[in-house]
């Protein structure tokens, strides 16, 4: 299986395969090449539908000479001694793939991933400017929408200064409010008989997600509160706990 990055000729066989409507496994079958690779690849450059090999490739070599431009300046403010940088930056790369197809805009995610890397679990505004090479606007707007998700944490560390945090304790609020969430929408969806007919197809259909929503629901809160010590288990620590 070949390694390292992709050749422009790579991109522009990912271009025709989107353009023939074939999954991200196939392509990556064809270039013998992880599925992971071509999903990242597509995600960080347009998504599926605006693709394009050459816009892709440019942009690669632009993110190259960004980060060879950053460690010449020695910054690195997520990194750690003893790691292969490399790998870490594909690992990010990975990270913030997964959040934007889990929902989040493309530099929320960023910002979230970067954040999670980061062996202190939290990076101040400059830090994250520094890092994403983005404006501190930028940076402002992405953590305001996080924060307002319960993602991460606002909190000031022994200088005063504001550090934009994650913990496991966010993790587990965020779950059950999504499930909050999706009780108050089988509320809405239960009051549907009463205004199109109980026995209507639209009244029998959102009663049914209605109920397929609560018991979703339920099941999620139950688990996230069985499973919330494992959130706080360490490395050495027996992971059996539910």
């Amino acid at each position: 299986m070949p390694g390292g990055r992709l050749s422009q000729q790579e991109r522009q066989q990912i271009a025709s395969g989107l353009a023939d409507g074939l999954a991200y496994a196939e392509i990556a079958r064809q270039l013998d090449r992880p599925t992971s690779t071509v999903t990242r690849e597509v995600m960080r450059n347009g998504g599926p539908g605006g693709y394009r090999a050459e816009l892709a490739h440019h942009a690669t070599e632009r993110r190259s000479r960004q980060r060879r431009q950053t460690t010449a300046r020695g910054e690195a403010p997520v990194r750690a001694e003893g790691r292969d940088a490399e790998a870490v930056r594909a690992y990010e790369e990975t990270l913030t793939t997964v959040f934007i197809q889990s929902g989040l805009a493309k530099m929320m995610s960023r910002v979230l991933a970067c954040i999670f890397i980061s062996d202190s679990g939290s990076l101040t505004a400059a830090e994250l400017v520094q890092h994403l090479q983005v404006s501190p606007a930028t940076v402002s707007k992405s953590v305001a929408f996080l924060e307002s998700q319960d993602l991460i944490r606002r909190v000031r560390d022994e200088r005063r200064r504001e550090r934009y945090s994650v913990d496991n304790e966010l993790w587990y609020q965020s779950t059950v409010a999504s499930a909050k969430a999706n009780v108050r929408l089988a509320e809405i969806a239960r009051q549907s008989g009463s205004v199109l007919g109980a026995t209507s197809p639209a009244a029998v259909r959102l009663e049914n997600v209605a109920r397929f929503l609560d018991f979703v629901s339920e099941a999620i809160m139950r688990s996230a509160e069985q499973a919330r010590e494992v959130l706080f288990t360490g490395p050495d620590q027996d992971q059996d706990v539910i």
